[in-house]
């Protein structure tokens, strides 16, 4: 029977176990990324997806924040969609201990500081899982150290959370969580548990999540292998659910803010669960395989073999064999069912890979390969029949697709070098030809490990780059981007907008600028759905807007300043010049952030973004004529319908326009180039159902003939609407823009969650500002009190009368009160309890000076050093 050691476990090896992990953790991560010849260590990006787009140009906005160069502060962020809700944002990517590393890099090193931060929170979770095992049972440092590292480089690792860095810091809390368990059981460390608890959920409340689950499964497992009174374990794991409340309780004031926000964000896909077939399940075991939507659940073939050798290692007692392996069975299968697939994540199936929890999985299978080892080597018999099941899986496992040629080389090679060390530990155990058979089994496992990790980071990487969007890292393009911007910025009196021609989805935080531009799983409903109104573009399915280069909403959003880069030379090789000189920046007089409108909105949004752009304007600007579809013969396009699976090769749209009017195109559902007859160049449309959704384009000036012909080179089916073209009257728009103007604020002071702006005198009507109106938005204007924020189409609204010249906003993101009260009452309750604790010790009888010592694990075996 098992019982529960004392805290810590041999302490002295424990830190010796801790570095060593971290430091072959994160030399074979590094090494992985050098033979895949990815960056910081060869010419390949490593940012793919969200970590691009989303989590490089977060941090970057952190580092602006930390220097005090960025435009906002916790509580707003004015870079980004116009104007978005930041600590939401902030609890979701940005709230880890490691983050604010970053400052400690110099700003155009932002891609080197977070992949330092990668490394070193992988390293940490390395280190973590070494003492955790250690704490569970005695055993060999050096072997806890290889262990560790096994599960720091598990598949879901270095295949997913390697570029989804903030899941890392639920790599780092699962064994974290497990010493708290541990710690409960022996009633030490209350507050020390409550603060890991605590910890864990504010760096990363999704993953912090999942690793509470996981380690609430290990304590039960643990109570029950320990078999201590009924009274006791309900006393201990009363204790535990406590911490875990007083936990969450002090992470609250973010966790609550994130839950609000995700509450009013626009609605992402709706995904039914779907299982992998078992012969992926089983393929994802091995090394150097990799598939998106199946569970990573790779952690070496010794951890692998040694996991599968438990329930056959005579010396491991009964209980501990069978209470192991059921628990890595069931939640093996856990995985796999609907029901607890839900329960793992909250209760909704994530948009994109629906194995996030894996990482549980992958810290279980190697705290049942500690238990096999650390009660001896396994003989010949149980390695046996752990080989026979590792070739049955690997039979099974050949079946699928995500099983390469890489993996039968690595695979050999690693089988090998982790039975002959285990063989050659065995050997040593028996005291045979004295400490050379263990030094050199050592030397096998190590190599082994490091060298299929390696291996099998190079083959994740490769294949992401293969199979999903990539980025090029800071460069001389955003080096002469943010130079651009820099120079033509002058916030708050107008914004600089970073341009079409996005580098990233998030430019705005990545080089500078005040920009429509924001990618999130946090963008505002209202946001998309007010710029989408308007004609803008988007990809995410909605969540990543898109900037819109319109001289209406330019003035409407008092956009002064607009760079246009040249084609990102690596998202578009073929655009590409070789030589497309630095970016250009174009001026406009704008009206100022906050203007004056004679009566509120009545009248809802309509199908038409130019008529939509007319209402936020207040001034008809736009003729939209009739259009015509043709193809290249002249006939009539049926329905419109452009793109292969037509019959229209090149298609053409034709309308008439005043004479020296700017042309628009809004073809939100067209995926190809547009050129207007007489104009230099060709525009690029960009539709993927459901995923992305074109932007109106300025096409150039109509001719004094009236006569307008755009002509289409679509590149997959499309649809262009029936008032598709919009020809603007920019003299009508500069009377309007100078209307507002004289009608608008005098001056405007923004400050971080505050916007402040003086008004002519007797205004009347309603003042807009410029900035979607999110939930939280409070407005009063003199000395009256403040009350939410109204709507003006999508935007700050209030009312006026006339008698006030100044107006105040402020910003409090909803949920940030409700979680400062359970915050509060939660520190409160750890500190009483923490007092009730101390007086108690203090009144307890000292113990006789001939006290037993603590009872430590009994063992079938003598156990190792």
């Amino acid at each position: 029977m098992e019982r529960p050691t004392s805290p810590g476990g041999p302490r002295r090896p424990v830190p010796a176990a801790a570095l060593l992990a971290a430091v072959l953790t994160a030399a074979a991560f590094c090494a992985g990324d050098a033979l895949a010849r990815v960056y910081p260590f060869g010419p390949r990006t490593r940012d793919v997806n969200d970590l691009g787009n989303q989590y490089v140009p977060f941090h970057a906005h952190l580092w602006d924040l930390l220097h005090g160069r960025a435009d906002g502060g916790l509580l707003v962020n004015w870079q980004s969609g116009y104007g978005s809700s930041f600590l939401p944002d902030l609890g979701t990517y940005l709230s880890s201990p490691f983050a604010p590393l970053v400052a400690l890099f110099p700003r155009d090193g932002i891609d080197l500081a977070v992949y330092a931060i990668t490394v070193l929170k992988t390293a940490s979770a390395a280190a973590a899982m070494a003492w955790l095992l250690l704490t569970l049972r005695p055993g060999r440092w050096w072997a806890a150290s290889l262990l560790g590292a096994a599960y720091a480089l598990c598949g879901w690792s270095v295949a997913d959370a390697s570029y989804n860095p903030m899941w890392l810091d639920g790599l780092v809390a699962l064994p974290l969580l497990c010493l708290a368990g541990e710690w409960t059981i022996a009633r030490r460390r209350p507050a020390a548990g409550v603060l890991v608890v605590a910890l864990a959920w504010t760096a990363n409340f999704y993953t912090g999540y999942m690793a509470t689950l996981g380690a609430g499964l290990v304590l039960l497992l643990r109570l029950t292998l320990s078999g201590p009174p009924r009274r006791r374990a309900l006393a201990t794991a009363g204790r535990a659910a406590l911490g875990v409340v007083l936990g969450t309780g002090l992470a609250a004031p973010l966790v609550t803010v994130v839950y609000f926000g995700t509450r009013h964000a626009y609605p992402g896909r709706v995904r039914e669960f779907a299982p992998v077939g078992s012969e992926d399940l089983l393929a994802r075991l091995l090394p150097a395989t990799y598939g998106w939507g199946s569970p990573a659940l790779y952690v070496g073939v010794t951890a692998l073999l040694l996991a599968l050798a438990l329930p056959f290692h005579r010396a491991v007692p009964s209980r501990v064999r069978v209470g192991w392996t059921l628990l890595v069975l069931a939640v093996t299968l856990s995985l796999q069912w609907t029901p607890t697939h839900l329960v793992w994540h909250a209760f909704a199936t994530p948009q994109g890979s629906p194995y996030r929890q894996t990482f549980v999985l992958c810290g279980l299978l190697v705290i049942a390969a500690w238990h096999t080892l650390s009660y001896g080597p396994p003989p010949w018999r149980p390695l046996a029949a752990a080989a026979g099941l590792l070739a049955l899986i690997t039979a099974l496992a050949s079946r699928s697709e995500l099983v390469r040629g890489a993996t039968w080389t690595v695979l050999a090679l690693a089988t090998a070098g982790a039975l002959g060390g285990l063989a050659l530990l065995r050997r040593a155990d028996t005291g045979r030809r004295g400490r050379a058979p263990a030094a050199l089994a050592v030397v096998l496992l190590l190599g082994a490990q490091a060298g299929e990790v390696a291996a099998t980071s190079a083959v994740a990487s490769r294949q992401r780059l293969a199979h999903l969007d990539d980025y090029a890292p800071w460069g001389q393009r955003q080096q002469g981007q943010a130079a651009a911007i820099a120079g033509a910025d002058d916030w708050p009196r107008h914004r600089t907008d970073p341009g079409r021609e996005q580098t990233v989805a998030n430019d705005p935080m990545l080089v500078g600028g005040q920009g429509a531009q924001y990618y999130s799983s946090l963008t505002s409903d209202v946001l998309s759905r007010t710029l989408t109104a308007l004609g803008g573009g988007w990809t995410s399915r909605g969540r990543g807007v898109q900037s819109l280069d319109n001289a209406v909403t330019d003035v409407v959003f008092s956009v002064g300043a607009r760079v246009y880069s040249p084609p990102d030379p690596h998202q578009d090789p073929q655009d590409a010049s070789p030589d497309p000189g630095p970016p250009t920046v174009s001026h406009r007089a704008v009206p100022p952030l906050v203007t004056v409108r004679a009566a509120p909105a009545r009248t809802p949004f309509g199908p038409s973004p130019y008529r939509n752009q007319e209402m936020l304007l207040g001034s008809r600007v736009y003729t939209v004529p009739r259009i015509a579809v043709h193809d290249d013969t002249g006939r009539p396009a049926p329905g419109r319908r452009v793109g292969s699976g037509s019959a229209l090769t090149r298609p053409a749209v034709t309308a008439s326009c005043p004479a020296g009017s700017q042309v628009y195109l809004w073809a939100p559902h067209f995926s190809g180039r547009a050129r207007l007859d007489g104009a230099a160049g060709d525009v690029r449309f960009r539709f993927a159902q459901p995923r992305a959704r074109a932007a109106m384009e300025p096409l150039g000036r109509a001719p004094a003939s009236g006569g307008v012909r755009i002509a289409l080179t679509p590149d997959r089916p499309g649809v262009v609407p029936g008032g598709a073209i919009g020809c603007l009257d920019t003299g009508r728009l500069r009377t309007a823009a100078a209307r507002l103007t004289a009608t608008g604020a005098t001056e405007v002071t923004v400050s971080d969650g505050t916007l402040r702006a003086r008004l002519p005198a007797g205004s009347r009507g309603v003042a807009v500002v410029a900035a979607p109106r999110i939930a939280g938005w409070r407005c009063a204007t003199g000395d009256a009190p403040a009350r939410p924020a109204g709507s003006y189409h999508g935007l700050i609204a209030v009312p006026l009368d006339g008698g006030s010249t100044s107006l105040t906003c402020t910003f409090r993101p909803p949920g940030l009160r409700l979680g400062t009260a359970v915050g509060g009452a939660s520190l409160l309750t750890s500190a009483l309890l923490g007092a009730l604790g101390a007086v108690r010790r203090r009144r307890a009888p000292a113990p006789p000076a001939t006290a037993r010592p603590p009872e430590r694990v009994t063992t079938a075996s003598r156990p190792r050093p």
